[in-house]
């Protein structure tokens, strides 16, 4: 198991660096002129666009770019955007609003999408097993800016249950948003479990187990259940880095000042660094996620074993 996590933490090396040179490919190809943004209504004098062009390597070619961001990334440097503002000290400042966020969201998809389904599993083509089916079917197919709008205007201005905007009230402030978050993902958890279960139900084991006997409650948990999760966890894994990697749309409709927020502005603003940095951090956290996740592989099933 050792050896394997070793191996795998040094393959995120070159999967790092190509995942932050095509970032920093794609946000520094973008048109426009950073520097004239900057200035707003307010031209700047030649000498100083120039100057600060050459500050922030504007006039280097991309690859010489590039290879200074390494440099100073490997002193643990992310850079500065147009203000002076650190790279690091904008992270730092919006990432527990965003962990705060995916915690939320990860409880309602465990704790909601697991539920429902492994009691749609267990009584497929009932009547909770279509509930869920169609319930599903229905979230997914509603764009999750037009669901949240949705949440918005009727769980926090019609009826007065949520707040609607930013983070006065602490965790309850993200109840709403975590549950608009997580509501694609906890559909595609609970049809997961759900075909996860049903097929498990009819394997030889779980007639074995019934067969000698043991409770139905002890054959769904101790046996089913835990073999059927493999699926579910390899989706909620994958699924945390993109949590921890903040959700746009989410944290601007409830002006949360998240990571995704952080994106959104920077895109706006053209802070090219602020937008490889935190980028470059989501790539790490879906990696890393994913590392979890094949660790728990081999304690959810005594079978899987790493050389």
């Amino acid at each position: 198991m050792g050896r394997y996590i070793a191996r795998r933490l040094l393959l995120t090396i070159p999967v790092l660096i190509g995942a932050s040179f095509l970032i920093f490919a794609m946000v520094y190809a973008l048109p426009g002129d950073p520097i004239r943004a900057l200035a707003g209504d307010r031209p700047l004098s030649q000498a100083v666009m120039a100057q600060l062009r050459d500050e922030f390597n504007l006039t280097d070619p991309l690859w010489l770019q590039y290879v200074k961001y390494v440099g100073d990334l490997v002193q643990g440097d992310l850079g500065t955007d147009f203000r002076g503002r650190p790279v690091l000290d904008t992270i730092l400042l919006r990432l527990p609003v965003t962990v705060r966020l995916a915690v939320v969201a990860i409880a309602f998809e465990v704790l909601i999408g697991v539920v429902a389904g492994v009691l749609a599993g267990i009584r497929k083509n009932g009547f909770f097993d279509n509930l869920v089916l169609v319930s599903t079917t229905v979230i997914v197919s509603i764009p999750i800016l037009v669901l949240a709008f949705v949440s918005q205007f009727v769980f926090g201005l019609q009826l007065g249950l949520f707040p609607i905007a930013g983070t006065t009230q602490g965790w309850y402030s993200y109840l709403l948003p975590g549950l608009v978050l997580a509501s694609g993902s906890l559909a595609y958890v609970a049809r997961l479990t759900r075909t996860s279960i049903a097929e498990n139900m009819r394997a030889d084991y779980v007639r074995t187990a019934r067969a000698k006997g043991l409770p139905n409650k002890t054959v769904i948990v101790r046996h089913t259940l835990r073999n059927s999760l493999i699926p579910v966890v390899t989706f909620i894994g994958a699924d945390i880095g993109t949590l921890m990697g903040g959700a746009i749309v989410t944290e601007t409709v409830f002006n949360l000042p998240g990571i995704g927020r952080a994106v959104f502005d920077s895109v706006r603003a053209q802070e090219g660094a602020v937008v490889v940095g935190i980028v470059t951090l989501m790539v790490f956290f879906f990696i890393f996620f994913n590392l979890v996740v094949d660790v728990l592989y081999a304690v959810l099933d005594p079978r899987i074993r790493y050389d």
